[in-house]
């Protein structure tokens, strides 16, 4: 039976794998969900093989496939992980040269769409960490890797009173707050984008038999958004269809670990 990882940021993670379990051992391959409060742990079994698959962040893949010299094994994602991007909201008429030595609101510490890559990509668009802004963070969830909407919208609710000239946040959640009414589009606007990344990714331990890990993958595949049954855990997971996991959408969350040592 193959221990498979999971991190609780919400009380639904463990309704989401209890419904995973049970459709897997229908399938024939037996999994045993092990949960983590944060991702260092997570990523800390999955070295010690105290599990054998970890259900990854961004930035715990980096974790996995530093320590492992990327040995690790690689496998699927969901569909609405891939091609994502942050958005940094302003005061409709503010571009990048306005934002130089600023205030710019941040999510969590160590979360890779509300801080890591939004840094990296201020970076490259000639805003240097610690020295032509000031940032400013709010670490909610610390050790979640910013799974969850509490950090950006601290971040944006700072916007919204002044408090800062800026706040970044994953596409999806500003999609969400706009819809809601949350944020005024006729007040704020998007001021910068990051390139496309990609999110969550199943990684398994180095010495998996490679059989096995492929028959997990294989088996979550057969999940069915048109089955009743399977479409309530995809909905609380937020996707549609498994899909095979890529490594070039961690391209940007890499350069922002090397830029700020963030990962030792």
């Amino acid at each position: 039976m193959l221990k498979v990882g999971a991190v609780i940021y919400s009380p639904n993670v463990t309704i989401i794998w209890d419904i995973i379990a049970k459709f897997c051992k229908e399938q024939g391959c037996e999994i045993e969900p092990v949960f983590f409060k944060d991702y260092k742990m997570q990523v800390d079994a999955l070295m010690d093989a105290k599990i054998d698959i970890a259900w990854n962040s961004p930035l715990a893949w980096l974790d996995t496939h530093l320590r492992t010299k990327g040995a690790n094994l690689n496998g699927l994602m969901r569909d609405s992980d891939q091609d994502r991007h942050s958005v940094m909201l302003g005061l409709k008429g503010t571009n990048l040269a306005d934002l130089k030595g600023k205030k710019i609101g941040f999510g969590a510490i160590d979360s890779p769409q509300a801080r890591l890559i939004p840094i990296g990509f201020l970076r490259n668009s000639a805003l240097e960490f610690g020295k032509d802004y000031e940032e400013v963070r709010f670490d909610v969830g610390v050790g979640l890797h910013g799974d969850h909407v509490g950090g950006e919208e601290y971040a944006l609710n700072a916007l919204i009173k002044g408090e800062v000239a800026a706040s970044w946040m994953l596409d999806l959640n500003y999609e969400k707050w706009l819809q809601s009414g949350k944020i005024d589009p006729n007040k704020f606007e998007i001021i910068a984008k990051t390139p496309y990344f990609d999110h969550c990714i199943f990684c398994g331990r180095v010495a998996l038999e490679t059989s096995k890990f492929d028959n997990f993958n294989k088996t979550l595949k057969k999940m069915d958004y048109q089955n009743p049954a399977h479409k309530e855990m995809m909905d609380l997971e937020g996707l549609k269809k498994w899909v095979d996991g890529r490594l070039s959408g961690f391209k940007q969350i890499t350069a922002a670990n090397e830029y700020l040592g963030f990962l030792c």
